[in-house]
């Protein structure tokens, strides 16, 4: 790596929070109709033009870092979107587009608290939009009780969002709400319910929705459940449905959507009406793997103002795998003479041509020397406890992060968008309490780290397992002025660290050994890296800046 002088940096500050206004990349994507989404029901005639765009082109992920089961709309000319949170605050953003593969994170649902009745498990929000008002339908688990549906309405896309509560809650659990208006234009509620929680099969339920989005009406009937003996395994869920033609279409996933064990695929079913009978398509799964990514599914479809179909999904790429987590990726629709869907041969693709002939430049790097007045939206919490921190734009940037005395302390982190990266700290020695681990960190979830950091004049190595914190290394430090931490990780899981006391030379730490931060993905997530402050909570950690870069050392 090259030295990272502190002088060149301190002078080049306002310049690097400016481009960092211009690279901050966002999520997810959309779904919608022609010219644009109404209230949940997508509903077009005909069949797709072909896309006939050449010139070009971008690459997949358009939504790098940790971007599961994206939603999308489009409204006129924009394209709104947002995407699962789970156990990272603040929750759902809100992202904007132009062209479907450049976005930007313009908002969140839930920017500074949780919904009131829920505490955990964030999941699937569908965005739609009818009749000027924006609506999310999100899953959360219910306070003392399981997962449950709710929803949140704006009038603006941006928020501020209204949150109307829980709509469905059954006893296994009820996920992935879409709403939809069937062949009368009557609205309803569609959503899985979490039988596979209980190993039990997992029907697709719809029900009348009353037209204030706050409570069922009637009751439910089933559209289609899980077939154990095909693809689909143990489940279906994260069904999308829009009507096209004389059909109604569901899009769902099918069978483990996570973790190293996961074996996603896309499905479609279609009925003349909603209730059913519903077929589903022989040639499923339309959407597998590849040798560039894998477990793909739980999406949305999109139409852009051309008329044509494009699906934006998750999948985790086979470089790197769980550890930035699963990410968003954009592929063409087209349909066929007998009015199937289908995808192209390379899909999930690596490389497409761009949906409106336009794509920015991908940057992955972050920069923040801390001289706004707000934290960048980039920047997560865990849900658990969202940390009272100060942002000091004066005297070129400080971040000030109070201390907690559990787990790994507070926290923010950045998602992770490749396997291999680097992130730098500077840590200020001279104001740092007694008794204070101020931290760069690699975040699981708060009972599951690994840091570098600086406590009471050493530098210290550690690694944070179920909850139990372990000291590997450690070595005295400078106790004036700045201190620098690095973090260098190749392939997702092997991560090096080191410090310096000049950002010239860097001493490592365990022997010039990588660690091995396999343990640290959840089941559902990917790593964070961030900053953390461990100690009493009447002390606090000052970070000078904060930077990752992509692909090198």
């Amino acid at each position: 790596m090259i030295g990272f002088n502190p002088a060149t940096n301190k002078l080049m500050k306002k310049i690097f929070y400016t481009l960092l206004g211009f690279i901050t990349l966002a999520c997810s994507v959309n779904k919608s109709t022609t010219p644009a989404q109404t209230g949940g029901t997508t509903t077009t005639t005909g069949a797709a033009s072909p896309q006939t765009t050449t010139g070009v082109t971008y690459t997949n992920p358009v939504l790098p870092g940790d971007y599961a089961d994206p939603s999308v709309i489009r409204v006129g000319n924009d394209y709104w979107a947002t995407a699962t949170s789970s156990e990272w605050a603040p929750l759902f953003p809100i992202l904007h587009s132009k062209n479907l593969v450049d976005w930007e994170t313009v908002g969140h649902v839930f920017p500074d608290k949780l919904p009131n009745w829920a505490d955990k498990h964030f999941w699937a929000p569908e965005i739609t939009y009818e009749k000027g008002k924006y609506y999310i339908y999100y899953t959360a688990s219910k306070k003392g009780g399981n997962l449950c549906v709710g929803v949140a309405s704006a009038t603006n896309p941006t928020g501020p969002y209204t949150d109307h509560g829980a709509l469905v809650c059954q006893e296994v659990g009820s996920i992935d709400a879409f709403p939809i208006r069937d062949e009368k234009g009557e609205l309803y509620l569609v959503w899985k319910e979490d039988a596979n929680s209980v190993r039990k099969p997992t029907p697709i339920w719809g029900q009348r929705l009353n037209e204030e989005r706050t409570a069922l009406l009637g009751e439910k009937f089933e559209l289609f459940r899980n077939d154990p003996n095909t693809w689909e395994g143990g489940l279906v869920e994260g069904p999308f449905l829009l009507r096209r033609g004389d059909y109604f279409y569901t899009f769902y996933a099918g069978d483990a959507c996570c973790g190293r064990g996961c074996t996603y695929g896309v499905g479609v079913a279609r009925s003349k009406t909603l209730r059913g009978p519903w077929e589903k398509y022989a040639q499923n799964p339309i959407l597998k793997q590849n040798a560039a990514w894998k477990c793909a599914g739980h999406g949305s479809l999109v139409t852009d103002p051309q008329g044509r179909y494009f699906f934006m999904y998750h999948a985790y790429s086979t470089n790197g795998f769980v550890y930035p987590g699963r990410q968003g990726l954009l592929d063409e629709v087209t349909w066929g003479a007998d009015n199937w869907p289908q995808f192209n041969k390379n899909a999930p693709s690596v490389t497409a041509t761009a949906p409106h002939n336009q794509n920015a430049p991908d940057v992955l790097d972050v920069q923040d020397e801390f001289t706004s007045n707000r934290l960048a939206p980039s920047w997560q919490w865990s849900v658990t406890e969202a940390p009272q921190y100060t942002i000091q734009p004066a005297n070129k940037g400080q971040l000030i992060l109070p201390a907690a005395p559990g787990n790994i302390g507070n926290l923010l982190g950045q998602r992770t968008k490749a396997a291999d990266y680097t992130a730098i700290t500077a840590i200020d020695a001279r104001v740092l309490p007694k008794g204070t681990l101020a931290s760069l960190t690699a975040i699981g979830d708060p009972g599951n780290a690994l840091g570098i950091g600086l406590l009471d004049g050493e530098v210290i190595l550690w690694s944070t397992k179920g909850n139990k914190t372990s000291t590997l290394a450690r070595t005295a430090a400078p106790a004036t002025g700045l201190v620098y931490l690095k973090l260098l990780t190749q392939a997702g899981d092997k991560m090096q660290f080191s410090w310096s006391p000049d950002s010239q030379i860097w001493r490592s730490l365990n022997n010039d050994q990588a660690l091995d931060a396999a343990y640290l993905p959840p089941w559902d997530r990917g790593i964070r890296i961030g900053l953390t402050a461990k100690g009493p909570a009447s002390a606090a950690a000052t970070f000078d800046w904060f930077r990752m870069t992509y692909g090198g050392s």
